[in-house]
């Protein structure tokens, strides 16, 4: 999933300091699960939005949706009735939504309240963390699932750098070493001859290298 956080709060006023009718917008997928932009924070934003403003004596209009998904067409048109009437849109999805909200709506001005952080998973309850860079080109069946692009630091491909100590990468004593992840779970799957072979070089063409990408799936298009 996407991972993201909140921006803090004294930030999203900010932006805002100058509108009275405001639609915050939360969203339902990734946002929601990472406990960033979901209902319930769309709820906690607008409930100290309100406190701040009657504090100062600007009291505000504000109306919260949370849409099934911001990053979908479908779900963005259920705005579409009555999004013109307020001054500001404050998104509460990954950066994708913010922008996919901000095409579909020309007129109206959208503003992030997060910062996308990266793609990953749940670690416990309050934690997550990295596993995947997207790239485009996995090798994940050459390294026994864990990813030497997302997890060593460094982002190689066919072992440590050498500035590693005990299991721990040189970035941080918190960090474990992503080959070392690597070489212990292809021992524990027995296919630790796979460490002795030349992963190639990454095919870089399909990360970011050639600007924005797109996936286009003909089978499924109407």
């Amino acid at each position: 999933m996407i991972v993201a956080e909140r921006k803090p709060l004294e930030q999203i006023f900010s932006m805002i300091e100058r509108y009275k009718r405001i639609l915050i917008v939360g969203c339902g997928e990734c946002v929601t699960v990472c406990s960033a932009g979901g209902k319930k924070e769309v709820e906690i934003l607008a409930s100290a939005l309100n406190m701040v403003r009657s504090k100062e004596g600007i009291p505000a209009e504000i109306r919260q949706e949370t849409l099934e998904r911001q990053c979908d067409g479908e779900y963005l048109e259920q705005l579409r009735g009555f999004i013109g009437e307020y001054e500001v849109v404050i998104s509460m999805a990954c950066g994708a939504g913010v922008q996919f909200m901000a095409e579909k709506y020309k007129n109206s001005l959208v503003l992030p309240a997060l910062n996308t952080k990266f793609i990953g998973v749940t670690e416990e309850q309050g934690v997550w963390s990295e596993r995947c860079h997207a790239c485009g080109d996995c090798k994940l069946h050459l390294t026994g699932g864990i990813c030497p692009i997302a997890r060593c630091s460094k982002s190689l491909l066919n072992g440590p750098c050498g500035g590693s100590a005990n299991g721990k990468c040189e970035i941080s004593p918190e960090v474990i070493c992503g080959w070392q992840l690597i070489i212990e779970r292809l021992s524990d799957l027995g296919q630790l001859e796979k460490y002795e072979e030349i992963i190639p070089i990454n095919d870089w063409s399909t990360n970011r290298d050639g600007g924005p990408r797109k996936a286009v799936r003909e089978d499924l298009r109407l």
